[in-house]
């Protein structure tokens, strides 16, 4: 009798067959969040390094750090910028954050 009562059980879908839709999409789910995150880190950098690479001297920019600078020279892996009047410092390309332009720098004075 006790047989009988367990087979209506998994009959009426009480089963461990309930679980697999949600057991595979969970999974492709996560992979295509995860290829989402990915793809979009390299369109980032790839914008970073397209930025950095095309920085020339006038260009106003802003660093990592957060200083507004006039880029005065440019290297291959450092740049000088003029923070302030006659005062020039050196910082590395990858510092630079983003371009602003022309004429920010007065105005925010």
């Amino acid at each position: 009798m006790s047989l009988s009562l367990i087979s209506n059980a998994y009959a009426e879908g009480a089963g461990p067959a309930q679980d697999g839709g949600f057991n595979v999409i969970l999974p492709l789910f996560l992979i295509i969040a995860f290829v989402f995150m990915i793809w979009s880190q390299q369109k980032r950098s790839k914008q970073q390094k397209t930025m950095v690479d095309s920085l020339q001297k006038g260009d106003e920019v802003v660093t990592i750090g957060g200083e507004l600078g006039r880029v005065e020279k440019v290297g291959a892996n450092y740049l000088s910028l003029e923070v302030a009047e006659n005062v020039v410092v050196q910082i590395q390309k990858s510092a630079v954050q983003s371009v602003l332009p022309k004429g920010t720098i007065k105005s925010a004075n």
